[in-house]
């Protein structure tokens, strides 16, 4: 997804949708979320979907008043920020789950927080981080799923989907949120690509980059994995919820694409781990190269100043003091030795 630029309006009208027998009905521009409970109440085959791009506080409490909605669960609404979970309160289903999208700009994966509640004939999704881009709801789907979060556009031309009832539109999301991970897996692989080469070219500051690019690994496969509980315990209650077959294959198929993901990202987790071994074992044998450079030339500098220092102790007494030879000796001795340990390092492959 290309990003450019980010902004938060003060505020954002939730939308609502009329469907019946699969088709979808146009809904009145002041419709509460009581009057398409009624709505959907009032004949078989009728459902209503309503979403917050941004909920407010007030919306939390109208969609809570006309639900009904368990205390707790009015709670988890009010506070955003949880893992992807599913709970159940008596007729209402509550799910959360985490899409994602990559910004290649700032190498930053951006997740986004999508609570779900389902009742016989109506579902409600709020996006709890109300992120907007280019003045659209950044969902963080591809751009099919996009239209289809923002303003009912793709589910609502599949009529046989809709005829499944809210069950259809929960599997509709999850599928889009699923199907997003793959372009920021492929985002983070390229950036792994670009580390590998980094590494070995000697660049310093790579290590900051692998933590940087680790951190993202870590919050992508805490979304995977806990939406994978979040998909068995769905497969858990096909039989007690009477699930239609269809949906059931529908979620079969999503739980095989997240399944694929998750190994994808724990394979990055593993590679970004034995990049950074690699990096300090390289970054080690650098500094011991150093160390042997240091030493040596500190050796060699130390024997011309072992003869100085002799020579330079002043006693009266001494050989070759008066000597003519004296002084260009030294200095030869010195350059002697300097040479012979210049020889002896090199050969070693110190210098």
């Amino acid at each position: 997804m290309q990003v450019t630029t980010v902004s938060e309006p003060a505020e954002v009208a939730h939308v609502t949708r009329y469907v019946e027998d699969g088709r979808p009905q146009p809904a009145p521009a002041d419709a509460s979320v009581a009057d398409g409970l009624r709505f959907a109440e009032a004949a078989p085959g009728r459902m209503t979907m309503s979403l917050y791009p941004r909920p407010s506080a007030q919306d939390v409490r109208e969609l809570a008043q006309a639900w009904q909605l368990h205390p707790l669960l009015v709670e988890d609404l009010l506070h955003a920020g949880q893992r992807p979970k599913l709970e159940r309160y008596g007729d209402v289903l509550f799910l959360v789950v985490r899409s994602a999208w990559y910004v290649d700009e700032a190498e930053d994966v951006v997740l986004a927080e999508f609570h779900l509640l389902v009742r016989p004939g109506a579902v409600a999704v709020l996006c709890q981080d109300g992120r907007w881009i280019d003045g659209e709801p950044a969902t963080g789907l591809d751009e099919e799923s996009d239209r289809f979060v923002g303003r009912g556009g793709t589910l609502l031309s599949d009529e046989h989907l809709l005829r499944l009832g809210p069950e259809a539109v929960v599997y509709r999301l999850l599928d889009a949120v699923v199907d997003g991970y793959a372009p920021v897996l492929q985002g983070l692989a390229v950036d792994k690509e670009q580390i590998e080469r980094q590494v070995f070219s000697g660049d310093a500051a790579v290590a900051e980059r692998i933590y940087r690019l680790s951190q993202e690994v870590i919050d992508m496969q805490h979304a995977t994995a806990s939406l994978t509980e979040v998909l068995e315990a769905l497969r858990a209650g096909f039989a007690k919820y009477t699930i239609a077959t269809e949906l059931q294959t529908y979620l079969q198929d999503v739980s095989d694409h997240l399944r694929r993901a998750d190994a994808r990202v724990a394979e990055l987790r593993e590679a970004l781990g034995q990049i950074l071994e690699v990096n300090s074992t390289l970054v080690a044998q650098r500094q011991n190269e150093d160390m042997k450079k240091i030493s040596g030339w500190a050796a060699i500098l130390f024997a011309p100043t072992l003869i100085a220092a002799v020579y330079g102790m002043n006693f009266d007494v001494m050989p070759e003091l008066h000597w003519a030879f004296g002084y260009p000796l030294a200095v030869a001795l010195m350059i002697a030795f300097a040479a012979i340990l210049y020889w002896v390092f090199k050969r070693s492959r110190w210098m």
